[in-house]
């Protein structure tokens, strides 16, 4: 006979636990404390095996018969219905212990080991730091878009929009890694695109202009601050390379007899070594280095740590010094201020001066013909433009375009 409701309701411990039988090998065991507890009894292969289904009246006889049809359903197709709980209750644990802010921890370790700039580890970092007030210490496969999308409100508000959109991709990236990993079935995050106000593009405060380059020049021949600091001003502008490849560049990287500096792939931002070659000036700059720092790893080793490279903002802080301000110039200013005049000048292929500059190209053909295809043109424009560059800083007034 089938168990009701009210003779759940009304079962009285005894000094013994005891069975209340529904059917199909549902009970209620009610024990002597009082507790009323649903169980299941079946058999698979041969043997009898239990399984709990919760107490009663927090699980309903309704409940409990739902729940003892899925587990004969699931005998019916050969599986054992109290091994799927086991594995769906680990499945369970592991999820709730794979955080997003666990998950995302591991993936900046991967990058660290793929050898990604410490710069570049350490803005990673900083990106976790902005998700984890709302879903650092969710489980990242339970974390919905509008969770994120708290996050990117939350900076928004702050007018900090382009932090927004880095925060968003990089979410992006670490669910991406769960998805790979089994962690995650989904990117919540790649359906926020467009969620948060575009943020308007600003680019590097460059001087653009061959008189205040020459000002420029000359306030660095001046600069009296730290020997590092000074070289690496005086070299940038012959260069022109990204502020963190030219802070952190290694002697291991110089060929004074080919006159030529790699920089490996690593370190640039394409993911690509660049080659570029010296002018006799960059040279000369870089052996007043060597005597130096030459017994050291990095050509230009911070104060007082000589086992690291000059500090992030060092560039900018001594352009500051040299009164040349935030909207006027910047570390990244001396890459802009060689491409506009180098292309104003007339006398080089604007492919040349892209591959001095290290953009990457869209089309991967197209790139791996060009890295080659203009290198004699590119050794003969490093020297030009460092002759140039003296010119200007001598304060001579120079006619930029070819001759008709």
């Amino acid at each position: 006979m089938a168990l009701s409701d009210l003779a759940a309701k009304n079962a009285a411990p005894r000094e013994k636990q005891y069975k209340l039988a529904d059917s199909g090998g549902l009970y209620l065991l009610v024990t002597p404390t009082g507790g009323k507890l649903w169980r299941f009894k079946f058999r698979i292969h041969g043997k009898e095996k239990l399984m709990a289904f919760g107490k009663y009246p927090e699980v309903t006889l309704a409940e409990a018969r739902r729940r003892r049809d899925a587990a004969r359903k699931e005998l019916s197709g050969g599986i054992d219905p109290a091994a799927l709980k086991a594995r769906e209750r680990v499945v369970a644990q592991v999820s709730m212990a794979e955080t997003f802010g666990i998950v995302a921890t591991e993936y900046i370790d991967k990058a660290e080991r793929e050898g990604r700039a410490e710069a570049t580890i350490n803005k990673l970092r900083w990106l976790a730091d902005q998700l984890r007030p709302e879903i650092g210490t969710r489980p990242v496969s339970a974390i919905e878009p509008p969770e994120i999308l708290a996050a990117l409100r939350r900076l928004e508000k702050a007018g900090n929009l382009e932090t927004a959109r880095r925060v968003r991709s990089f979410a992006s990236r670490v669910f991406r890694y769960a998805v790979q990993t089994g962690r995650a079935k989904t990117d919540p995050a790649a359906l926020l695109q467009g969620a948060v106000a575009t943020p308007k593009v600003k680019h590097h405060a460059a001087i653009l202009t061959s008189t205040r380059v020459g000002d420029l020049l000359r306030a660095i021949d001046a600069y009296s601050g730290q020997p590092a600091t000074m070289l690496a001003l005086k070299l940038a502008p012959h260069v022109f390379v990204r502020p963190g490849e030219l802070r952190q560049a290694e002697w291991s990287e110089i060929d004074f007899g080919a006159s030529v500096w790699r920089i490996p792939a690593i370190r640039t931002k394409t993911r690509r070594e660049h080659a570029l070659p010296l002018s006799h000036q960059a040279k000369e700059i870089l052996e007043q280095a060597r005597i130096l720092s030459g017994h050291r790893r990095h050509i230009f080793p911070a104060t007082g740590k000589p086992d690291r490279a000059l500090s992030e903002n060092t560039i900018v802080a001594a352009l500051r010094r040299m009164d040349f301000g935030p909207d006027e110039m910047s570390a990244h200013g001396f890459r802009a201020t060689a491409s506009t005049l180098l292309n104003e000048s007339g006398k080089w292929h604007p492919d040349a001066i892209e591959r001095a500059l290290a953009h990457k190209d869209a089309d991967s053909v197209r790139a791996a013909y060009h890295r080659g295809a203009h290198w004699a043109e590119r050794v003969e424009m490093a020297q030009w433009w460092s002759d140039y560059l003296d010119i200007l800083r001598d304060g001579a007034s120079v006619r930029l375009r070819k001759e008709k």
